[in-house]
Protein backbone atom coordinates (compact mmCIF):
# COMPACT_ATOMS: atom_id res chain seq x y z
CA UNK A 1 0.00 0.00 0.00
CA UNK A 2 1.20 3.30 -0.39
CA UNK A 3 -0.90 5.47 2.40
CA UNK A 4 0.56 4.92 5.73
CA UNK A 5 -0.28 1.71 7.52
CA UNK A 6 0.78 2.28 10.98
CA UNK A 7 -1.79 4.47 13.12
CA UNK A 8 -0.64 7.51 14.35
CA UNK A 9 -1.03 6.59 17.92
CA UNK A 10 1.40 3.28 18.02
CA UNK A 11 4.32 5.50 16.52
CA UNK A 12 7.32 6.26 19.34
CA UNK A 13 5.73 2.92 21.05
CA UNK A 14 7.25 0.07 19.43
CA UNK A 15 10.34 -0.87 21.67
CA UNK A 16 9.48 -2.84 24.25
CA UNK A 17 12.51 -3.54 26.89
CA UNK A 18 10.72 -7.47 27.85
CA UNK A 19 10.83 -8.43 23.98
CA UNK A 20 14.35 -7.59 23.43
CA UNK A 21 16.35 -8.76 26.50
CA UNK A 22 14.09 -11.94 26.96
CA UNK A 23 15.26 -13.04 23.75
CA UNK A 24 19.15 -11.68 24.13
CA UNK A 25 18.46 -14.15 26.98
CA UNK A 26 17.17 -16.96 25.13
CA UNK A 27 19.43 -16.63 22.65
CA UNK A 28 22.57 -16.70 25.13
CA UNK A 29 21.23 -19.29 27.10
CA UNK A 30 21.93 -17.04 30.27
CA UNK A 31 20.98 -17.56 34.21
CA UNK A 32 17.87 -16.18 33.89
CA UNK A 33 17.09 -13.33 36.77
CA UNK A 34 15.97 -10.60 34.39
CA UNK A 35 12.34 -11.60 33.59
CA UNK A 36 9.76 -11.47 36.31
CA UNK A 37 8.29 -14.92 36.75
CA UNK A 38 9.21 -18.19 39.19
CA UNK A 39 11.10 -20.59 37.81
CA UNK A 40 8.71 -23.13 40.16
CA UNK A 41 5.49 -24.32 39.80
CA UNK A 42 2.42 -22.65 41.74
CA UNK A 43 1.50 -24.17 45.36
CA UNK A 44 -0.30 -27.91 45.38
CA UNK A 45 -3.81 -25.88 46.33
CA UNK A 46 -4.00 -23.99 43.46
CA UNK A 47 -3.03 -26.30 41.07
CA UNK A 48 -5.67 -29.15 42.12
CA UNK A 49 -7.91 -26.03 41.94
CA UNK A 50 -7.36 -25.99 38.14
CA UNK A 51 -6.63 -29.58 37.49
CA UNK A 52 -10.60 -30.12 39.10
CA UNK A 53 -11.74 -27.09 37.20
CA UNK A 54 -11.06 -28.38 33.50
CA UNK A 55 -12.12 -32.04 34.97
CA UNK A 56 -15.21 -30.28 35.88
CA UNK A 57 -18.00 -30.74 32.99
CA UNK A 58 -18.35 -28.70 29.96
CA UNK A 59 -19.25 -25.46 31.53
CA UNK A 60 -15.44 -24.79 32.86
CA UNK A 61 -14.45 -25.25 28.68
CA UNK A 62 -17.21 -22.05 27.76
CA UNK A 63 -17.75 -19.02 28.09
CA UNK A 64 -18.60 -17.81 31.88
CA UNK A 65 -19.69 -14.16 32.50
CA UNK A 66 -18.15 -11.47 30.31
CA UNK A 67 -16.99 -9.19 32.94
CA UNK A 68 -15.51 -11.59 35.44
CA UNK A 69 -16.68 -15.60 36.36
CA UNK A 70 -19.18 -15.31 38.95
CA UNK A 71 -17.18 -17.24 41.67
CA UNK A 72 -14.20 -15.17 41.43
CA UNK A 73 -16.03 -11.50 41.34
CA UNK A 74 -18.22 -12.44 44.56
CA UNK A 75 -15.13 -13.94 46.63
CA UNK A 76 -13.10 -10.66 45.31
CA UNK A 77 -15.51 -8.65 46.46
CA UNK A 78 -15.51 -10.04 49.97
CA UNK A 79 -12.18 -10.21 49.99
CA UNK A 80 -11.32 -6.36 48.92
CA UNK A 81 -14.22 -5.16 50.71
CA UNK A 82 -12.96 -6.20 54.25
CA UNK A 83 -9.40 -4.91 53.54
CA UNK A 84 -10.70 -1.41 52.71
CA UNK A 85 -13.84 -1.71 55.50
CA UNK A 86 -15.98 -0.72 52.17
CA UNK A 87 -18.59 -2.83 50.69
CA UNK A 88 -18.51 -3.73 47.62
CA UNK A 89 -20.46 -4.84 44.62
CA UNK A 90 -19.28 -7.78 43.03
CA UNK A 91 -21.11 -7.16 39.69
CA UNK A 92 -20.50 -3.31 39.36
CA UNK A 93 -17.06 -2.62 41.61
CA UNK A 94 -14.85 -5.64 40.03
CA UNK A 95 -13.79 -6.06 35.91
CA UNK A 96 -12.01 -9.36 35.50
CA UNK A 97 -9.07 -9.28 33.06
CA UNK A 98 -6.61 -11.11 30.88
CA UNK A 99 -3.75 -9.99 33.53
CA UNK A 100 -2.76 -6.55 35.22
CA UNK A 101 -1.78 -5.75 31.99
CA UNK A 102 -5.09 -5.85 30.42
CA UNK A 103 -6.61 -4.00 33.54
CA UNK A 104 -4.45 -1.26 32.86
CA UNK A 105 -4.86 -1.17 29.26
CA UNK A 106 -8.87 -0.57 30.25
CA UNK A 107 -8.37 1.70 32.59
CA UNK A 108 -5.95 3.64 30.09
CA UNK A 109 -8.34 3.50 26.98
CA UNK A 110 -11.66 4.64 29.19
CA UNK A 111 -10.71 7.10 31.21
CA UNK A 112 -7.96 9.16 29.32
CA UNK A 113 -9.02 11.13 27.23
CA UNK A 114 -6.98 13.56 24.11
CA UNK A 115 -5.11 16.31 25.88
CA UNK A 116 -5.41 14.98 29.38
CA UNK A 117 -2.22 14.88 31.51
CA UNK A 118 -1.41 11.52 33.65
CA UNK A 119 0.94 11.78 36.89
CA UNK A 120 3.27 8.82 36.56
CA UNK A 121 5.98 8.16 39.57
CA UNK A 122 8.94 7.19 38.47
CA UNK A 123 10.56 4.10 38.43
CA UNK A 124 7.46 2.61 36.60
CA UNK A 125 6.60 -0.78 34.91
CA UNK A 126 7.61 0.16 30.85
CA UNK A 127 4.00 0.07 30.01
CA UNK A 128 2.17 3.24 31.51
CA UNK A 129 3.82 5.82 29.29
CA UNK A 130 2.82 3.77 25.99
CA UNK A 131 -0.72 2.94 27.11
CA UNK A 132 -0.86 6.56 28.46
CA UNK A 133 -0.06 8.03 25.32
CA UNK A 134 -2.07 5.79 22.68
CA UNK A 135 -5.12 6.91 25.13
CA UNK A 136 -3.99 10.20 23.86
CA UNK A 137 -2.99 11.28 26.93
CA UNK A 138 0.33 13.29 27.98
CA UNK A 139 2.55 11.75 30.73
CA UNK A 140 4.07 14.39 33.02
CA UNK A 141 6.74 11.82 35.04
CA UNK A 142 8.20 12.54 38.93
CA UNK A 143 10.76 9.90 39.78
CA UNK A 144 11.12 8.59 43.53
CA UNK A 145 14.69 9.99 44.47
CA UNK A 146 17.23 8.86 46.91
CA UNK A 147 17.80 10.35 50.01
CA UNK A 148 21.43 11.64 50.81
CA UNK A 149 23.36 8.73 51.98
CA UNK A 150 23.94 8.40 55.93
CA UNK A 151 25.68 4.81 55.63
CA UNK A 152 24.49 1.27 56.25
CA UNK A 153 22.30 -0.98 54.27
CA UNK A 154 20.24 1.00 51.49
CA UNK A 155 16.80 0.81 51.53
CA UNK A 156 13.70 1.28 49.21
CA UNK A 157 12.21 2.98 52.02
CA UNK A 158 15.39 5.95 51.05
CA UNK A 159 13.88 6.40 48.04
CA UNK A 160 11.03 9.15 48.44
CA UNK A 161 8.34 11.70 46.81
CA UNK A 162 8.62 15.33 47.12
CA UNK A 163 5.48 17.01 47.89
CA UNK A 164 6.09 20.02 46.68
CA UNK A 165 7.52 18.50 43.41
CA UNK A 166 4.47 16.11 43.09
CA UNK A 167 2.03 19.01 44.04
CA UNK A 168 3.85 20.76 41.48
CA UNK A 169 2.88 18.68 38.62
CA UNK A 170 -1.20 19.10 38.92
CA UNK A 171 -2.71 21.26 36.64
CA UNK A 172 -6.57 21.97 35.43
CA UNK A 173 -5.56 19.33 32.62
CA UNK A 174 -4.35 16.35 34.91
CA UNK A 175 -7.08 13.57 34.69
CA UNK A 176 -5.51 10.86 37.04
CA UNK A 177 -2.21 9.64 38.60
CA UNK A 178 -0.41 6.34 38.40
CA UNK A 179 1.35 4.85 41.54
CA UNK A 180 2.55 1.38 42.10
CA UNK A 181 2.89 -0.12 45.70
CA UNK A 182 4.98 -2.75 46.61
CA UNK A 183 7.01 -0.65 43.68
CA UNK A 184 8.37 -2.48 40.14
CA UNK A 185 11.55 -2.46 39.98
CA UNK A 186 12.76 -1.00 43.39
CA UNK A 187 10.70 -2.65 45.83
CA UNK A 188 9.39 0.60 47.68
CA UNK A 189 6.55 0.04 50.08
CA UNK A 190 4.45 3.63 50.17
CA UNK A 191 3.99 4.57 53.76
CA UNK A 192 -0.06 5.62 55.16
CA UNK A 193 1.51 9.04 55.36
CA UNK A 194 2.92 8.83 51.62
CA UNK A 195 -0.34 7.71 49.98
CA UNK A 196 -2.32 9.89 52.13
CA UNK A 197 -0.16 13.08 50.41
CA UNK A 198 -1.07 12.25 46.80
CA UNK A 199 -4.58 11.65 48.40
CA UNK A 200 -4.84 15.04 49.42
CA UNK A 201 -3.77 16.13 45.98
CA UNK A 202 -6.05 13.79 44.45
CA UNK A 203 -9.13 14.96 46.10
CA UNK A 204 -7.81 18.71 46.27
CA UNK A 205 -7.31 18.49 42.18
CA UNK A 206 -10.62 15.59 41.65
CA UNK A 207 -8.07 13.72 40.27
CA UNK A 208 -8.37 9.94 40.11
CA UNK A 209 -5.49 7.84 41.26
CA UNK A 210 -4.28 4.14 39.60
CA UNK A 211 -3.45 2.39 41.88
CA UNK A 212 -1.16 -0.81 40.53
CA UNK A 213 -1.21 -3.27 43.40
CA UNK A 214 -0.10 -6.65 42.10
CA UNK A 215 2.61 -7.60 44.49
CA UNK A 216 0.42 -6.57 47.61
CA UNK A 217 1.00 -9.73 49.47
CA UNK A 218 4.60 -9.45 49.31
CA UNK A 219 6.15 -7.32 52.26
CA UNK A 220 8.82 -8.29 54.37
CA UNK A 221 10.78 -6.76 57.45
CA UNK A 222 6.86 -5.87 59.74
CA UNK A 223 6.23 -3.71 56.41
CA UNK A 224 2.62 -3.44 55.57
CA UNK A 225 0.48 -2.74 52.51
CA UNK A 226 -1.72 0.45 52.47
CA UNK A 227 -4.59 0.06 49.53
CA UNK A 228 -5.06 3.81 48.47
CA UNK A 229 -9.00 3.04 47.96
CA UNK A 230 -8.97 2.14 51.92
CA UNK A 231 -8.14 6.21 52.81
CA UNK A 232 -10.63 8.52 53.04
CA UNK A 233 -12.25 9.83 50.10
CA UNK A 234 -10.52 7.82 47.64
CA UNK A 235 -12.76 5.00 47.08
CA UNK A 236 -14.86 6.87 44.66
CA UNK A 237 -11.46 8.20 42.89
CA UNK A 238 -9.81 4.80 42.88
CA UNK A 239 -9.18 2.14 40.24
CA UNK A 240 -7.17 -0.68 42.19
CA UNK A 241 -5.27 -3.39 39.71
CA UNK A 242 -4.69 -6.92 41.04
CA UNK A 243 -2.74 -9.93 39.59
CA UNK A 244 -3.54 -13.75 40.08
CA UNK A 245 0.02 -14.27 38.64
CA UNK A 246 1.90 -12.76 41.01
CA UNK A 247 -0.51 -13.02 43.68
CA UNK A 248 -0.47 -17.42 43.09
CA UNK A 249 2.84 -17.67 41.80
CA UNK A 250 1.02 -18.30 38.27
CA UNK A 251 2.05 -15.80 35.90
CA UNK A 252 1.29 -17.87 33.07
CA UNK A 253 -2.58 -17.70 33.84
CA UNK A 254 -3.12 -14.73 33.22
CA UNK A 255 -6.09 -13.24 35.43
CA UNK A 256 -6.04 -10.02 36.95
CA UNK A 257 -8.92 -7.52 37.94
CA UNK A 258 -9.67 -3.90 38.00
CA UNK A 259 -11.79 -3.09 41.81
CA UNK A 260 -13.11 0.28 42.25
CA UNK A 261 -16.42 2.34 42.09
CA UNK A 262 -18.76 1.09 39.83
CA UNK A 263 -19.57 4.11 38.38
CA UNK A 264 -15.82 4.33 37.32
CA UNK A 265 -15.90 0.35 36.67
CA UNK A 266 -18.09 0.62 34.04
CA UNK A 267 -16.55 2.30 31.65
CA UNK A 268 -13.93 0.05 31.65
CA UNK A 269 -16.29 -2.33 30.91
CA UNK A 270 -17.41 -1.12 27.50
CA UNK A 271 -13.12 -1.44 26.56
CA UNK A 272 -13.08 -4.74 27.58
CA UNK A 273 -16.12 -6.17 25.86
CA UNK A 274 -15.00 -4.52 22.78
CA UNK A 275 -11.51 -6.13 23.30
CA UNK A 276 -10.88 -9.44 24.57
CA UNK A 277 -14.86 -9.65 26.06
CA UNK A 278 -14.14 -12.54 27.91
CA UNK A 279 -11.72 -14.38 29.98
CA UNK A 280 -10.58 -18.12 30.31
CA UNK A 281 -13.25 -19.67 32.78
CA UNK A 282 -11.29 -22.49 34.00
CA UNK A 283 -8.44 -20.30 35.23
CA UNK A 284 -11.08 -17.71 36.70
CA UNK A 285 -12.86 -20.71 38.59
CA UNK A 286 -9.17 -22.27 39.98
CA UNK A 287 -8.05 -18.67 41.47
CA UNK A 288 -11.48 -18.25 42.87
CA UNK A 289 -11.25 -21.57 44.94
CA UNK A 290 -7.78 -20.27 45.70
CA UNK A 291 -9.08 -16.93 47.42
CA UNK A 292 -11.83 -18.83 49.37
CA UNK A 293 -8.68 -20.92 50.69
CA UNK A 294 -6.78 -17.60 51.29
CA UNK A 295 -10.01 -15.92 53.02
CA UNK A 296 -9.95 -18.31 55.45
CA UNK A 297 -6.70 -19.01 56.12
CA UNK A 298 -6.22 -15.27 56.23
CA UNK A 299 -3.00 -14.29 58.82
CA UNK A 300 -2.62 -18.08 59.82
CA UNK A 301 0.78 -19.62 59.44
CA UNK A 302 -0.84 -22.17 56.40
CA UNK A 303 -2.01 -18.82 54.87
CA UNK A 304 0.25 -18.91 51.32
CA UNK A 305 -0.21 -15.03 51.47
CA UNK A 306 2.19 -15.75 54.74
CA UNK A 307 4.58 -18.34 53.37
CA UNK A 308 5.41 -17.01 49.98
CA UNK A 309 6.80 -13.77 51.24
CA UNK A 310 8.52 -15.57 54.32
CA UNK A 311 10.27 -18.06 51.32
CA UNK A 312 10.94 -14.76 49.77
CA UNK A 313 12.54 -13.00 52.16
CA UNK A 314 15.38 -15.53 52.53
CA UNK A 315 16.16 -15.50 48.45
CA UNK A 316 15.91 -11.79 48.82
CA UNK A 317 18.49 -11.80 51.68
CA UNK A 318 20.16 -14.48 49.82
CA UNK A 319 20.67 -11.87 46.93
CA UNK A 320 21.57 -8.91 48.51
CA UNK A 321 24.23 -10.93 50.34
CA UNK A 322 25.59 -12.14 47.02
CA UNK A 323 25.56 -8.76 45.27
CA UNK A 324 27.21 -7.27 48.68
CA UNK A 325 30.30 -10.14 48.53
CA UNK A 326 31.38 -9.10 44.99
CA UNK A 327 31.38 -5.50 45.38
CA UNK A 328 27.89 -4.44 44.30
CA UNK A 329 25.36 -2.05 46.76
CA UNK A 330 22.03 -3.72 46.55
CA UNK A 331 19.22 -1.28 47.61
CA UNK A 332 17.15 -3.61 50.10
CA UNK A 333 13.30 -4.06 48.66
CA UNK A 334 10.40 -3.57 51.41
CA UNK A 335 8.15 -5.55 48.91
CA UNK A 336 7.77 -7.34 45.61
CA UNK A 337 10.45 -9.65 44.16
CA UNK A 338 13.13 -7.41 42.71
CA UNK A 339 16.23 -6.26 44.05
CA UNK A 340 18.17 -3.07 42.02
CA UNK A 341 21.73 -3.21 42.34
CA UNK A 342 24.32 0.13 41.93
CA UNK A 343 26.80 -0.48 39.32
CA UNK A 344 28.60 2.73 39.11
CA UNK A 345 31.61 1.08 40.75
CA UNK A 346 31.99 -1.57 37.96
CA UNK A 347 34.68 -0.98 35.37
CA UNK A 348 34.38 -3.22 32.88
CA UNK A 349 35.19 -2.83 29.23
CA UNK A 350 31.64 -2.26 27.08
CA UNK A 351 33.14 -2.81 23.80
CA UNK A 352 30.03 -3.77 22.09
CA UNK A 353 29.52 -1.26 19.07
CA UNK A 354 26.09 -2.57 18.45
CA UNK A 355 25.06 -0.68 21.96
CA UNK A 356 27.21 2.21 21.47
CA UNK A 357 24.34 5.12 21.76
CA UNK A 358 22.43 3.30 24.60
CA UNK A 359 22.40 3.90 28.34
CA UNK A 360 24.78 2.82 30.63
CA UNK A 361 23.01 0.03 32.47
CA UNK A 362 21.45 -1.29 28.55
CA UNK A 363 25.18 -1.99 27.50
CA UNK A 364 26.19 -3.56 31.11
CA UNK A 365 22.84 -5.89 30.91
CA UNK A 366 24.00 -6.85 27.40
CA UNK A 367 27.59 -7.18 28.58
CA UNK A 368 26.68 -8.95 31.60
CA UNK A 369 24.36 -11.45 29.73
CA UNK A 370 26.39 -12.30 26.32
CA UNK A 371 29.64 -12.18 28.05
CA UNK A 372 28.95 -14.10 32.05
CA UNK A 373 25.70 -15.82 31.10
CA UNK A 374 23.49 -13.86 33.25
CA UNK A 375 20.25 -11.84 32.09
CA UNK A 376 19.03 -9.23 34.70
CA UNK A 377 17.17 -5.96 33.43
CA UNK A 378 18.36 -2.01 32.74
CA UNK A 379 16.87 0.01 35.22
CA UNK A 380 16.28 2.72 33.24
CA UNK A 381 13.67 1.64 30.96
CA UNK A 382 11.14 2.33 34.28
CA UNK A 383 11.79 5.93 33.80
CA UNK A 384 11.04 8.00 31.05
CA UNK A 385 13.61 10.16 28.66
CA UNK A 386 14.21 13.14 30.53
CA UNK A 387 14.96 11.50 33.62
CA UNK A 388 16.57 8.19 32.56
CA UNK A 389 20.12 9.44 32.31
CA UNK A 390 20.08 9.91 35.91
CA UNK A 391 19.16 6.50 37.08
CA UNK A 392 21.61 4.35 34.55
CA UNK A 393 23.48 2.91 36.97
CA UNK A 394 21.14 0.77 38.22
CA UNK A 395 20.07 -2.81 36.84
CA UNK A 396 17.31 -5.05 38.16
CA UNK A 397 17.77 -8.82 39.59
CA UNK A 398 14.55 -11.01 40.19
CA UNK A 399 15.04 -13.30 43.17
CA UNK A 400 11.42 -15.52 42.83
CA UNK A 401 13.56 -18.26 41.66
CA UNK A 402 15.17 -21.57 42.84
CA UNK A 403 18.10 -21.28 45.26
CA UNK A 404 20.00 -23.37 42.50
CA UNK A 405 18.87 -20.58 40.06
CA UNK A 406 20.56 -17.98 42.93
CA UNK A 407 23.42 -20.35 43.41
CA UNK A 408 24.14 -20.28 39.86
CA UNK A 409 24.05 -16.53 39.28
CA UNK A 410 25.87 -15.92 42.73
CA UNK A 411 28.91 -18.22 41.04
CA UNK A 412 28.45 -16.26 38.00
CA UNK A 413 29.23 -13.32 39.64
CA UNK A 414 32.12 -14.64 42.04
CA UNK A 415 33.86 -15.81 38.71
CA UNK A 416 33.77 -12.92 36.95
CA UNK A 417 34.79 -10.75 40.19
CA UNK A 418 37.62 -12.60 41.06
CA UNK A 419 38.97 -12.87 37.67
CA UNK A 420 39.76 -9.00 37.94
Amino acid sequence: MSRQLQARRTVGVCKNVWLEFTQLAADYKAVNLGQGFPDFSPPTFIQEALNEAVSGGHQMHQYTRAFGHPPLVNILAKFFGKMVAHETDPLEDVLVTVGAYQALFCTFQALIDEGDEVIIVEPFFDCYQPMVKMAGGTPVCIPLRPRAESGGVLSSADWLLSAEELASKFTARTKAIVINTPNNPLGKVYKAEELQMIADLCIKHDVLCISDEVYEWLVYDGNKHVKMAGLPGMWERTVTIGSAGKTFSATGWKVGWVIGSGNIIQHLKVIHQNCVYHCATAAQEAVARGFEREYELYGSPESYFQQLPAMLHHKRRKLASCLESVGLRPVMPEGGYFMITDISSVEVDLNDQSAADEPADFRFVKWLTKEKGLATIPVSAFYSPEHSKDFDKYIRFCFIKEDSTLNAAEDILRKWRAAE
